[in-house]
């Protein structure tokens, strides 16, 4: 189940108020970007890649964490009965499926790391997934960047970035290109 568009623009102002920040408009321009996508992608559902887009970092509403902020919105959604929205808090900060690739500090309990790491050995990711891990790492909060200013960005920020986390995230460029048969950049910059 997802929120309605009006319900998840409430849920976004809601984490604003109590944290605000630039994650706000980080999740609103990868919002756009998964619309643009899916929109181009016969099998896609323009309005849920809108939605999920949307609410991935939900978990900022409640601070300033690292992991702790997926693991916050994806309990959150959980709580809310949207369980497709916390599919993708869950999700997109593992575009290899495991908690391996995290960059960032593990800042949650071993029990919440051990239910996290269980949860994404249990999902099978689809292109719902993928789509927004894609769109997150073309979404800055000022706009659309390339993948390459994205990642560097947090390679500046957090003081590495896995060379697999790279690869991964330049397949998931190529799997979509394939898939609409466009240059993602021309998708996303239209």
């Amino acid at each position: 189940m997802l929120p309605t568009r009006n319900e998840a623009e409430r849920l976004l102002e809601d984490g604003l108020q109590c944290n605000p920040g630039p994650w706000g408009s980080h999740s609103l321009i990868t919002a756009q970007c998964a619309e643009k996508i899916a929109l181009a992608c016969p099998d896609m559902d323009s309005e849920k890649a809108w939605l999920l887009g949307l609410l991935h970092d939900i978990g900022r509403k409640f601070g300033t964490r690292h992991l702790g902020h997926v693991y916050d919105g994806w309990k959150y959604m959980l709580r809310l009965g949207y369980e497709e929205a916390a599919r993708i808090c869950l999700t997109h900060s593992f575009c290899e499926g495991t908690l391996d690739c995290y960059i960032g500090k593990f800042d949650i309990t071993e029990a919440e790391t051990e239910e996290l790491k269980n949860a994404l050995e249990q999902t099978v990711f689809d292109d719902y997934d993928r789509l927004i891990q894609l769109c997150d790492s073309l979404a800055a909060a000022e706009g659309v960047v390339t993948m390459e200013k994205r990642m560097n960005d947090i390679r500046r920020r957090y003081g590495s970035y896995p060379q697999t986390k790279w690869d991964k995230n330049m397949e998931l460029k190529r799997y979509f290109e394939e898939k609409t048969g466009k240059d993602i950049y021309s998708i996303v910059r239209a």
